[in-house]
């Protein structure tokens, strides 16, 4: 699959709506929180430098003193960050409707430039000649190719879904890309997300599938080599009920490896022991030896070390077919799976070949390696982790803090709660595992709270609290027993009210990210037609969804509900936000709005034929696109 290049203007007047956007907050003074995601080192290797998301700066480290030092204030949350190819400018993307690349001195820690970008640029990656800057435009559904020189966006290449992470390979020939979420129909056999990979020269673009049930992507690096691609993930067994949790019956953690010179999936491994989740894999880092790779565990507060010549060598004796009468062996004392199929499933592979490390503080997201150490930023706890790569060393982490202790109130403590994979049994999973951002990942999943064989399309959190009944089906009164459910069902534990309470309070604060269909934050001249057609009596879409929430909250028989469904009717869902939760329907059978407003005939029956031509059609899913 190849998609060709489209171009697009510079857009400077976006920087003046993102500041506009910012200023209030800096003048609110000093924020709650840090919040430190992204992490990168200084080519010499003696400093740090966090992007703190809450506090909307880029702090620097000095590692011989472990302190922090000076910090560059940016226009929005810093989303991504990355070093220059000749180690002389901090790139720090701001995740903003309409977002900026900054441009920071990592000397003097000044910002020196702007440049705008796409919505929500999330991670981005130099090219090797220092000419060229990718920017991932996580809500845009592409990558801006940047002109350093100019700070002109020079094309869109349109990638599949959410890009939130880049890496160029060293000979510059080709960019890598996650795509967070998968783009699928959820009701098919095979649902999961992909890597893209992009030509430098061309624009042109080719997919990298992963293992079916691939999700929720969260990091990549290359090997110093160039010969690598790693990505972490999470790898959902969404075929299954949810019946239980050992061995990773619902969600397993991941690492790909990707050939990066013939863009193809090697492998992919389980980051889990066979009775311990490592839930939540973010950032990864590889070291400059190509040694070490560190893996940060988001829901576990870990991190991995990973013997990667091992694992590469390990994956080689694998026969790449099931022989007839195979078996798995044992080769100098090591398992090796009977197939390359196999590893995906194998919860023992890296036994031998990984260290885990508890690390000092909560929700650990990107990884950087400096010298003989990994280092971790602690979003929650706004520290950084720092662990000795050596494999004979069994010291636990050391703490660097960034900045004062923090003091969660209800509304953080429940986003510690709702991210943290420890409340779990065995550590599978945390409620972001398949609720990332307490959005929705994309998947059908087999609650058992309507019976079994039923799967329903995973919800987003977002306005829940405001649109009872919860869950597809209703079976739930309110999101307060939708939340209290989900910890006794879904986690397998309990946990005391007042944690629950917490949990509500932090999705109640969830606010919807503005449509990238917007132009200007307006509705564009088709959604405006769309809106129009919407509110019309003889349309009826305004009925079960009128606004401010877009829901009626009752529920309905559509006719779509399949025989193991004891109840036909579904409840009626929000329209806030749904440009971001495709696929559509209970079930997840439409994967896009116009599909489900023309083959579905959503919200038309025999006795209220559809009127609408393709053109109407088009307009109208433009509007609830843009809500």
């Amino acid at each position: 699959m190849t998609h060709p290049i489209s171009f697009h203007p510079s857009l400077p007047s976006r920087m003046a709506l993102a500041l506009a956007i910012a200023i209030p907050t800096l003048l609110e003074g000093a924020p709650k929180y840090l919040g430190p995601s992204a992490i990168v080192a200084s080519p010499d290797g003696a400093r740090l430098y966090a992007a703190c998301a809450d506090a909307a700066k880029v702090v620097s480290v000095d590692l011989a003193s472990g302190k922090a030092g000076p910090s560059a204030s940016v226009p929005g949350e810093p989303t991504g960050l990355v070093m220059s190819p000749d180690g002389k400018t901090l790139y720090a993307t701001c995740g903003m409707p309409a977002g900026a690349v900054c441009l920071v001195d990592p000397v003097s820690m000044k910002v020196t430039a702007t440049m705008p970008a796409g919505h929500t640029p999330t991670g981005l990656a130099p090219h090797p000649d220092g000419r060229r800057l990718y920017v991932c435009n996580r809500f845009n559904d592409d990558v801006s190719v940047i002109d350093v020189a100019t700070s002109k966006e020079l094309s869109r290449i349109p990638v599949v879904r959410e890009p939130v992470g880049a890496v160029a390979t060293p000979d510059g020939k080709t960019v890598y890309v996650i795509n967070h979420l998968p783009r699928a129909k959820a009701d098919g056999d095979i649902v999961a997300a992909q890597v893209t990979a992009i030509d430098a020269a061309s624009g042109q673009t080719s997919p990298i599938p992963l293992p079916n049930g691939s999700t929720g992507l969260r990091g990549i690096c290359i090997t110093p080599d160039g010969k690598h691609v790693l990505v972490t993930h999470i790898l959902a067994r969404f075929h299954l009920p949810t019946t239980q949790l050992e061995r990773g019956w619902q969600n397993t953690n991941a690492l790909s490896i990707i050939d990066a010179a013939n863009r193809r999936l090697v492998n992919t491994v389980l980051l889990d022991d066979v009775d311990l989740g490592a839930a939540n894999p973010w950032g990864v880092a590889c070291a400059p030896d190509g040694k070490w790779v560190a893996v940060a565990h988001y829901g576990t507060h870990e991190i991995s070390l990973i013997d990667l010549p091992g694992v590469l060598a390990k994956i080689a004796q694998i026969p790449a077919e099931f022989p007839a009468g195979g078996a798995p062996t044992y080769t100098g004392g090591r398992y090796i799976p009977a197939s390359q199929a196999e590893v995906p499933n194998d919860l023992a592979f890296l036994v031998d070949l990984r260290r885990r490390v508890h690390l000092d503080g909560k929700g650990p997201r990107g990884v950087a390696i400096a010298g003989a150490k990994a280092y971790a930023t602690m979003y929650f706890s706004d520290r950084l982790s720092a662990v000795d790569l050596a494999a004979e060393s069994r010291a636990q982490a050391a703490a660097l803090p960034i900045g004062p202790e923090p003091k969660w109130d209800k509304v953080r403590r429940g986003e510690v709660i709702f991210a943290d994979a420890t409340i779990c049994f065995q550590h599978w999973q945390s409620c972001a595992s398949c609720h990332p951002d307490a959005r929705a990942d994309g998947l059908n999943w087999d609650l058992l709270n309507d019976g079994i064989g039923n799967p329903k399309n995973n919800k987003s959190m977002l306005l829940t609290h405001k649109t009872p009944p919860a869950m597809f089906s209703g079976v739930r009164d309110s999101a307060e027993a939708a939340v209290r459910s989900g910890f006794r069902h879904i986690l397998f534990a309990v946990v005391p009210d007042e944690d629950a309470a917490c949990v509500d309070e932090y999705l109640k604060s969830l606010k919807p990210v503005p449509s990238p269909r917007l132009v200007g934050g307006k509705l564009s001249p088709a959604a405006e037609r769309g809106k129009s057609l919407f509110a019309a009596p003889e349309v009826g879409c305004a009925e079960c969804h009128p606004a401010p929430l877009f829901t009626n909250m009752k529920e309905y028989e559509l006719g779509t509900i399949k025989r193991k469904d004891a109840d036909p009717k579904v409840d009626t869902p929000t329209l806030v936000e749904c440009w971001r939760t495709a696929p559509y329907l209970h079930d997840g059978r439409y994967l896009d709005m116009r599909e489900l407003l023309k083959q579905g005939e959503h919200g038309f029956s025999k006795e209220k034929p559809m009127l609408l031509g393709d053109d109407d059609l088009k307009d109208l899913a433009e509007y609830v696109l843009s809500l």
